[in-house]
């Protein structure tokens, strides 16, 4: 369905040592920076990014807006969360666990604020 998505970041370096950290963890490559304002990562058939805003105003948030990356399974999601933990990211909502959907979920803010979540849909 996607071709790619894009998120703001305040400084690409910040940014890409917490993106590596974090899908790494789930086997995707680290990024490559194709400028100093954009960053990518291939895997699965799509393209996510991170980029310092073309229109020069400080990156920011979406409310309610939740960019997911799937996992193997839950340990692969433990280990996302601990590896953003350690490289800039901040926890968010519950901590790493099974929601009432069956699905295993783990939620972050990255460096610029943007919120991310790793899941494992079981069985």
């Amino acid at each position: 369905m996607f071709n790619h998505v894009m998120v703001g970041a305040k400084d690409i370096d910040e940014s890409k040592v917490f993106y590596d950290a974090v899908l790494g963890a789930l086997g995707i490559a680290p990024g490559v920076k194709d400028s100093e304002v954009r960053c990518r990562y291939h895997g699965n058939g799509g393209v996510f990014m991170i980029k310092i805003p073309i229109n020069g105003e400080p990156a920011s948030n979406g409310n309610g807006s939740t960019i997911g990356f799937a996992a193997k399974d839950s340990a692969a999601v433990d280990a996302w969360h601990a590896s953003g933990v350690a490289n800039g990211g901040t926890t968010c909502e519950d901590p790493p666990g099974t929601r009432a959907n069956g699905v295993y979920l783990a939620y972050l803010r990255d460096p610029a604020g943007n919120k991310v979540c790793a899941a494992h849909r079981k069985g």
